[in-house]
């Protein structure tokens, strides 16, 4: 008869987190854009694995590498300032434009008097 109850009660959790998802919720770590509870599971599973996958392929050393290799490219092709300004943009900065340029195209208003470095 417990069992039934704890069955009963996993069910109802369940469902209430998926109308949480459904409703654009993340209710699972790693689930960002999943639209039902289903999909943010695989979402975070797939994720999981990937990056899993990908650091047994180069090392826990070559992975952790990687990463901050990644970050020094895109810092040396926007310079310092706009790397940092990209941060602080929301990521709206490309090769080309800055995030400034790509917020004034965009009509994204940004309250430059918190940042440290001026905008361009």
């Amino acid at each position: 008869m417990e069992t039934r109850q704890k069955q009963h009660k996993k069910e109802e959790v369940r469902e209430e987190l998926d109308a949480r998802a459904r409703q654009g919720e993340t209710v699972i770590p790693g689930g960002t854009g999943g639209k039902s509870l289903e999909a943010q599971e695989n979402l975070a599973e797939g994720r999981s694995r990937g990056g899993q996958t990908r650091r047994n392929q180069l090392g826990s050393e070559g992975y952790h590498e990687i990463g901050i290799k990644g970050g020094q490219t895109r810092k040396e092709q926007l310079g310092t300032e706009g790397y940092q300004e990209m941060g602080k943009k929301g990521g709206l900065s490309t090769i080309d434009k800055s995030g400034g340029e790509r917020a004034a195209e965009e009509g994204i208003e940004i309250d430059e008097s918190k940042f440290r470095t001026k905008g361009k």
